[in-house]
């Protein structure tokens, strides 16, 4: 339960700051200091002293069994003296200090729970025009900001002990390194709102006529708050998580697929290997082998499971805020990624999921997180194991705004090409000794929006790189390169999985290549509203009106000058130069 301020007569004292009432439907987004659920204490750092409590018990348990059911403890003589065993309950048993003890505890108890209560007091977090803060700490106090502007997504995840109490968390992620803010914990109806409030006011929506009458917005907000404390409490009370309505995936992963594409790895196959090395060894006489290599099973195993129940309950879904990708079995993760935040996205395929036409996407975007975070990987797979339609879709809601007809050619010739009449500009003959197996379809391909490298035969790749996020465009030339007259292209974009590099790439090509992608990618820059997703349609609409416009004044022109013509004697008398109608540009 939250303790939002409830707004009186008296004026609001950061009004100024507060978020335009037509973007926000909660009352913990109204600008004023809020704080988070009152188990967040619990769950962001009581769970250590459970476990801490839980060794104790463990380590205690014959003496416990002993006191509580001694008939069942044949080892149970009594008790020791505490000046031999120097134990601190045979000192309490010897002194029938149990009262002490008693209180002692509980004194330790009621200290716990007043540093939660404390803590929970001074976690509060607010919501602005602006930025997303949150406070924390009792002794030494932080604060943390993320601009609205810089927000490069929401992550709502719901851990499993969470999701028991109904709970969820949120991580804005921001755009420079360690700079997300993370909102922990709220409710999972609270967090999903919070959540689209958050996308809705970085989204680019700053509405003039937000403003309304005081009393009709004071009214709202007490209903909303009134609404919001009913349901915090009904949560505590009854324990499962709300079900929060989510939109209807596009793409449907079988349990089998996904158990399946794991065991049809490249990882299995070392597994084999090691295996058949481990017998061998065994039956040479080197036993070592078998107890060296129990460790990397284990582990691998464990990576297997963890892998297996991440990709599970994998949806992926249209929202007027991005793709929502929610995916985890025991820890549910859903992010939503707004157009315009995705930088670079790769296509494989392992060659053992080639028979099964199977396929995964990654992407690159800011994460907001350290270099160390060992969590990062999981915000980069866009879809686990997919078929080409699969994969098509997937390609369709991260990129938008790239036009229909190109589809077709940036799935069938960018994924299984090279196709007859292929698009795409390949290594040249003289160079198949730098690329011996791919040079055929190692290749690239340019469009008005995007930038497509292809290479590959044993690994397929196609990486996607959107020319309106791409930070640099290099041409490297080695000895051997130059001698072959080819050179490597690199496209420098954020740090992730995918590998935005093409080798043995002819020399004039590549040339002509580093001039197009550097108009193309100022051209694109120029015309792209993705950052600011709502203004998005308002900008097609806006453009659409413009040609509406001109192809008025166009036809108006037209109509005088047929006029001026007949009244002169013929069209030959006055010639006007006009530009080109689109449709008479071939």
């Amino acid at each position: 339960m939250t303790d939002p301020t409830l707004p009186g007569s008296e004026p609001v004292p950061n009004a100024a700051n507060a978020p335009p009432q037509t973007l926000v439907r909660s009352p913990l987004s109204d600008g004023e200091w809020q704080r988070m659920h009152p188990l967040s204490p619990l769950l962001r750092g009581g769970l250590v002293l459970l476990v801490i409590v839980g060794v104790v018990i463990a380590n205690l348990r014959d003496r416990l069994l002993g006191i509580v059911l001694p008939w069942l403890s044949s080892d149970f003589d009594g008790y020791q003296s505490y000046e031999s065993s120097n134990d601190p309950i045979d000192f309490v048993i010897a002194h029938n200090l149990y009262l002490v003890a008693i209180l002692v505890v509980f004194g330790v108890i009621a200290l716990l729970v007043l540093g939660f209560y404390i803590s929970w007091r001074f976690h509060t977090f607010r919501i602005t025009q602006d930025d997303v803060e949150v406070r924390s700490g009792i002794l030494f106090r932080t604060q943390r900001r993320a601009p609205l502007d810089r927000v490069q997504g929401v992550n709502l995840t719901r851990p499993m002990i969470a999701r028991l109490f109904g709970l969820a968390k949120l991580e804005v992620v921001g755009a420079g390194m360690d700079s997300n803010v993370k909102l922990e914990y709220l409710s999972t109806v609270n967090a999903e709102t919070v959540r689209a409030d958050i996308l809705r006011l970085a989204s680019g929506q700053q509405l003039a006529e937000a403003a309304k009458a005081e009393g009709s917005a004071s009214g709202s907000r007490v209903s909303a708050l009134s609404a919001t404390m009913s349901r915090e409490i009904t949560g505590l009370i009854e324990g499962p998580e709300a079900p929060v309505a989510e939109p209807e995936s596009v793409v449907d992963i079988p349990v089998v697929r996904i158990i399946a594409s794991h065991v049809v790895s490249p990882s299995t196959v070392f597994v084999l290997i090691t295996v058949i090395a481990i017998v061998i060894g065994v039956s040479l006489g080197y036993t070592w082998l078998l107890l060296g290599f129990i460790p990397a099973f284990i582990g691998l195993g464990a990576y297997w499971v963890s892998s297996i129940l991440r990709s599970l309950r994998y949806s992926i879904a249209p929202t007027p805020d991005g793709a929502r990708i929610t995916f985890g079995l025991l820890t549910t993760i859903t992010e939503t990624i707004p157009p315009g935040r995705v930088h670079a996205l790769e296509v494989t395929q392992p060659i053992l999921w080639r028979p099964f036409g199977w396929w995964a996407v990654k992407l690159n975007r800011l994460s907001g997180r350290s270099a160390t975070d060992s969590t990062t990987d999981q915000f980069t797979t866009v879809l686990p194991v997919g078929t080409a339609a699969d994969v098509e879709q997937v390609l369709r809601l991260m990129q938008p705004g790239v036009p229909e007809a190109e589809w077709s050619l940036i799935v069938r010739e960018g994924m299984f090409g090279p196709l007859e009449h292929d698009s795409f500009t390949t290594t040249p003959k003289r160079a198949w000794w730098i690329r011996p197996l791919s040079w055929k379809r190692n290749g690239f391909r340019l469009t008005d929006d995007l930038l497509l490298l292809r290479r590959g035969v044993i690994w397929r790749n196609l990486s996607i790189l959107p020319l309106a996020r791409l930070q640099s465009f290099a041409l490297h030339q080695g000895p051997f390169d130059r001698k072959s007259r080819v050179a490597s292209a690199h496209a420098h974009v954020v740090t992730g999985p995918v590998s935005a590099h093409l080798a043995a790439v002819d020399r004039d090509a590549a040339l002509a290549l580093l001039a197009d992608v550097a108009a193309g990618t100022v051209r694109a820059a120029a015309s792209d509203h993705s950052h600011r997703w709502a203004h998005v349609d308002e900008a097609r609409h806006a453009a659409d009106a413009e040609a509406r416009d001109d192809a008025e004044a166009r036809d108006d022109v037209d109509a005088r000058d047929d006029a001026d013509a007949a009244s002169d004697g013929g069209p030959g008398a006055s010639e006007t130069a006009l530009p080109a109608r689109p449709e008479e540009v071939e």
